[in-house]
């Protein structure tokens, strides 16, 4: 168990840094190397935890580019959006979760998003609830969010670290939920610990990593990464799903 939690925590801190330097990828690839180290019911609810961690650090570690005024809708969206989530996962297995993770991972990924037409402090409010809500039952929903966020701004820094601020609210709510829901994160502390750590690290070096790198379009191969290991966490859901 020692040696699956050191593992896990450099899995974190390689993901991590993906998003610190990227703004997104970082999330869902986590989410889809999860199935096999960790019972699928575990899945969703310590990835929140831990995203939550990789998340804030990356805010904390640049904060000159925090967007201050999306805070309160975000976070008045995400609480509403959870609430309405927990609906939904406390009438299914948590176990089931990955399966749902990896069809929407697959849909946002190759499916375009279009922006909301909710101007102003409800798009925050907008981006907040759908988040928060599909989260609950998708786990890894941070691609969501870009159409959204850049109706306000383009510039990369800013972009990446209000990405940062939006799945920190997100993922947070979501594990206040999951512990609401009876989760007992405690069972995995050693784990979440672990990634928690890693995470941590991951955004300090992919947050001097952005400084230093030009921007690259990464598109094209993060999305068949994504749908190879998407279609992993599928097949392994799938006896839980059919049995």
């Amino acid at each position: 168990m020692l040696t699956d939690s050191v593992v896990l925590g450099l899995v974190a801190l390689a993901t991590s840094s993906v998003s610190a330097v990227l703004g997104l990828g970082g999330g869902v690839i986590l989410m889809l190397l999860l199935p096999g180290w960790l019972p699928l019911s575990a899945i969703v609810p310590i990835h929140a935890q831990v995203q939550f961690f990789s998340n804030a650090s990356r805010v904390v570690f640049d904060p000159s580019h925090i967007a201050w005024q999306l805070f309160l809708p975000l976070l008045f969206g995400s609480a509403v959006g959870g609430l309405v989530g927990a609906q939904w996962v406390d009438a299914i297995s948590l176990s089931l979760l990955p399966f749902f993770s990896g069809i929407a991972i697959l849909v946002v990924t190759w499916v375009s998003i279009p922006a909301p037409l909710l101007k102003g402090s409800w798009t925050s409010i907008f981006l907040g609830f759908y988040q928060t809500g599909i989260g609950m039952l998708a786990g890894a929903t941070g691609p969501l969010g870009a159409a959204v966020l850049g109706q306000y701004k383009q510039q990369r820094d800013w972009l990446v670290v209000n990405t940062g601020l939006y799945m920190m609210i997100n993922h947070g709510v979501r594990t206040v939920v999951f512990g609401f829901l009876g989760f007992a994160f405690g069972q995995w502390w050693h784990v979440i610990f672990a990634m928690s750590i890693g995470s941590i690290l991951g955004s300090w070096i992919g947050t001097r990593g952005r400084k230093i790198m030009p921007p690259t379009d990464f598109q094209l191969v993060f999305r068949w990464v994504v749908t190879i290991l998407a279609c992993r966490m599928i097949w392994l859901s799938y006896p839980e799903v059919f049995r």
